[in-house]
């Protein structure tokens, strides 16, 4: 009879021990951008060692448009069953809600851990009527608007970088927005943009010329390419980014993803891919990336105003 009732209550257990096992099937990744652009990029360059590190099938979907806003509303309002998980740059988080009418804010994820942390570059356009910094500073200065920029969305990271190089250098331009990275890549290789502001793994994968690197010294993928401090403007910009979920996802569930993302972070397959890409890997655990973001909320808000683009 106790050898009956052991084997009874083992029988009972069964169940609950499958549910705990995580994750028993495919886990879809949320990738707010579309294809082609540096969160795509950067996505599918962590894919496979994010499958290998969980055990299971990272599945990329891409929802892009409204500069990020569109793919991580959606993640912002999936149940958090660890099913559904996101990669998002800085930008999409911490300034959209700024400027377009979302569902969701900086304080709203669960943050599971940084990813990449990527210089950004400027960008010259194919054919554009000049071949340097200092010929695009006169070309924007021939006329009005003579100068076309691109940038993927109203207030996104790269939108803000070149309006304040540009007023630094007391010129402006023509402002045309794009739905992300790829599509505004694929219009300057048309010819259809002078330049634009972007991660340094866009001209690593398109061939296009970079004029200068935002930032105080030059990036050692790129040596012969000048520092914008170097050209009399100092300024910086990054765009980092990482993995995020519903605020709702639990704890083990959360602590399970964010030391999958260390293994595939530090792997040598995703270091060897994000070089090839003048990508930087950089891991960090939820509660400091969460921290980091939430900060750069904060301070985005003034700073748009400033600008004059806040819808607030």
């Amino acid at each position: 009879m106790r050898w009956f009732l052991t084997l009874a209550a083992l029988l009972l257990s069964l169940p609950a021990a499958a549910q705990e096992a995580y994750p028993n099937r495919p886990v879809q990744m949320i990738i707010p951008f579309p294809p082609g652009g540096n969160t795509d990029l950067m996505a599918r360059a962590l894919q496979a060692e994010l499958s290998k590190a969980l055990g299971q099938p990272v599945v990329g979907v891409n929802r892009g448009g409204a500069a990020g806003a569109i793919g991580n509303a959606e993640l912002h309002r999936t149940r958090g069953d660890g099913y559904t998980i996101g990669i998002s740059p800085n930008n999409a988080i911490t300034t959209q809600p700024y400027l377009q009418n979302v569902n969701y804010t900086a304080e709203g994820f669960r943050y599971l851990c940084l990813v990449y942390d990527n210089p950004q570059v400027l960008i010259l356009g194919r054919n554009a009527p000049f071949s340097d910094f200092r010929g695009m500073i006169a070309h924007a200065r021939s006329g009005r608007e003579a100068l076309i920029y691109g940038a993927p969305g109203v207030g996104s990271t790269q939108h803000i970088l070149t309006v304040q190089l540009l007023r630094a250098a007391g010129v402006d331009g023509l402002y045309v927005p794009f739905t992300g990275a790829g599509p505004l890549s694929q219009a300057a290789l048309a010819g259809q943009v002078h330049v634009f502001v972007e991660a340094a793994s866009i001209p690593a994968s398109t061939g296009l010329g970079v004029l200068a690197v935002l930032g105080s010294q030059r990036m050692a993928a790129l040596p012969n390419v000048p520092s914008t401090a170097e050209l009399g403007y100092p300024m910086a910009g990054t765009t980092y980014g990482g993995l995020i979920a519903p605020a709702d996802l639990p704890d083990a569930m959360a602590q399970t993803i964010e030391r999958a993302c260390q293994t595939a972070v530090t792997s040598e397959g995703f270091r060897t891919i994000a070089e090839r890409l003048n990508a930087v890997p950089s891991f960090q655990p939820g509660a400091t990336f969460r921290e980091r973001f939430v900060a750069e909320s904060v301070a985005n808000r003034a700073l748009l105003q400033e600008l004059g683009i806040s819808r607030q």
